[in-house]
């Protein structure tokens, strides 16, 4: 495929979550992402999807890359890894798209590509609490970021109130032409989180767009939905509650150590 006619891609996966600690949890849901190139001069897009205008799945620059709502999109991303040592990278962006105009990401993921390496990741996590912070996964030599790197980050942001601010994430990447799987463990002593996004990789499709629709309605707003529910499963297992304190005067936080 060339340069110029890239598909954006359908990621039908799931995502899960693990509490560690006294307080145990888990659940895990399905989940529809979508991989794009937004710097490609063409697309072919499906029907029902669309970039920066209302349709079933679209998805917007301003949702992305800066303030929630206020983003710069994928100039943003460009600048940072390009700050990292990485200008010249393909960057794609795997986000859940809105659904119906309602649009809502715990995380989506800046991927910069040199060739089929990936060289560079940035995690944008952001919160009910309309907080963002992102963290820039590199290695040192910036040498291809494989399934057997584990990447160090300190934790910056307020996420979950049931969680502290404290202790490191431990991101690992194992993306092939075929599937995208990815996990995020927050690890605070003998507390904190193990959290996954996995899934094969697919042409974004009028068909798989409406499959979705059928099959996890609602989109973001179910993912919303769902982020309530389990607060309140937390809430009556007793964690204890934690408010919310400033977020980081900066916007990203970069990678401490690679293993």
């Amino acid at each position: 495929m060339t340069r110029s006619m890239r598909v954006p891609e359908h990621i039908i996966g799931h995502t899960s979550h693990a509490r560690r600690g006294a307080i145990q949890n888990a659940f895990r849901y399905g989940v529809d992402f979508v991989l794009i190139d937004l710097t490609a001069p063409e697309q072919k897009t499906p029907f029902l999807f669309s970039r920066n205008r209302f349709n079933l799945a679209s998805v917007y620059d301003e949702d992305h890359g800066g303030p929630i709502k206020s983003g710069a999109g994928v100039a943003w991303a460009q600048q940072h890894f390009a700050q990292a040592g990485l200008a010249g990278c393909r960057v794609d962006l795997l986000t859940q798209p809105r659904f119906l105009g309602y649009g809502f990401n715990p995380v989506s993921f800046w991927l910069a590509w040199d060739g089929s390496d990936l060289r560079g990741v940035i995690a944008e996590v952001s919160t009910p609490f309309k907080d963002r912070h992102s963290y820039l996964c590199v290695k040192k030599d910036r040498s291809p970021i494989t399934k057997s790197d584990t990447i160090f980050a300190p934790k910056s942001l307020h996420v979950s109130p049931f969680q502290n601010v404290k202790g490191d994430y431990q991101f690992t990447f194992d993306i092939t032409p075929q599937k995208i799987a990815i996990r995020i463990l927050h690890k605070n002593g003998d507390q904190g989180v193990v959290a996954t996004l996995s899934g094969p990789r697919a042409a974004l499709t009028t068909r798989s767009l409406l499959r979705a629709a059928f099959r996890r309605p609602f989109g973001a707003l179910r993912t919303m939905t769902l982020i309530h529910w389990q607060a309140l499963v937390l809430k009556l297992k007793g964690a204890t509650y934690r408010r919310r304190p400033n977020p980081p005067s900066t916007e990203i936080t970069k990678t401490r150590g690679v293993e």
